[in-house]
């Protein structure tokens, strides 16, 4: 399908979704696009991105529709109703979500797309903005063999692509992959605040942490933003939240033990409560030291 120029479709161009239909512009693919705001797909209309007022339209225009959404009552909200994605669908169309959000409801939303004669994807990324812009993400594909081999090579254009299983389960593994985000952050910062409280130079232990066994690729990406929170997160905590409860809501259907899930949940909760919900996961180090008080100086 990607051999030619496709239409492409977008339903949400926040900072993942946005960066997606740009890459799919810089392609050369005809995208059509909307969401909440015009004003946020300002740059992408000057690079040619043809606008629809709602998501039917989008689906009704595109082969392939994307959704990057942030959550199951957003996803819900426009896939359901006259104006919504399913009522747009046509047979043989394919709708790829990149969205993270239950495995519940990706499975109801396929139910409803096979309806249509159209297919749905439940395709969630691992990475963040600097990995959309290279195109380097990792995308978890649950859902049909058929449709995934017709798509893949849209998906190759914005990382490396795995069809993982049946409907739902490409958002099962992307909320096991989250799981190990949360804790390895709160992990390192956990142990950057040990270093500083003995007296170090916290530059330097971070350095040397991250280069050490413990330096997973999040971690090294992460690195600089630590002790420099940046304005705009990459993925920010009340993402990672979300993110978080959902995990522990299927494994408490699956009755699968997450302890060190259940122990970050409780500390981005206090994120949350500090005023570091928008700012992005690497405030964790913050946080704790906030939550520690004053140290009283090296051992």
């Amino acid at each position: 399908m990607a051999a030619r120029s496709t239409n492409v479709g977008f339903v949400g161009l926040g900072q993942m979704g946005g960066n997606m239909a740009a890459r799919f512009l810089d392609s050369g693919h005809r995208v059509y696009g909307t969401s909440r705001t015009r004003d946020r797909a300002k740059d992408l209309l000057e690079s040619g991105l043809r606008w629809c007022e709602t998501p039917r339209q989008v689906a009704a225009q595109a082969e392939v529709v994307f959704t990057s959404l942030p959550d199951d009552r957003v996803l819900e909200g426009v896939a359901s109703g006259s104006d919504g994605i399913i009522a747009g669908l046509a047979a043989e169309d394919v709708w790829v979500d990149v969205s993270t959000v239950s495995p519940r409801l990706c499975r109801d939303l396929a139910t409803r797309a096979r309806a249509q004669g159209a297919t749905k994807l439940d395709a969630p990324v691992s990475g963040s903005v600097p990995q959309v812009q290279s195109g380097t993400l990792t995308i978890m594909v649950g859902g049909d063999r058929h449709a995934y081999e017709r798509v893949e090579p849209l998906l190759r254009e914005l990382g490396t692509p795995h069809r993982v299983g049946e409907d739902g389960q490409g958002m099962v593994l992307k909320l096991a992959i989250n799981i190990s985000l949360a804790v390895q952050m709160l992990a390192l910062s956990e142990g950057l605040l040990l270093a500083e409280r003995a007296g170090m130079d916290t530059g330097l232990a971070l350095e040397v942490m991250t280069q050490s066994a413990i330096g997973s690729p999040m971690l090294k990406a992460r690195a600089a933003l630590v002790l420099d929170l940046p304005d705009d997160a990459w993925f920010d905590v009340d993402f990672m939240r979300k993110d978080i409860e959902l995990a522990l809501d299927t494994a408490k259907q699956l009755k699968v033990p997450l302890p060190t899930a259940e122990r970050a949940r409780e500390i981005l909760a206090v994120a949350r409560e500090l005023g570091y919900g928008r700012r992005d996961l690497a405030a964790l180090f913050t946080v704790l030291e906030q939550m520690s008080g004053p140290g009283p100086g090296p051992a």
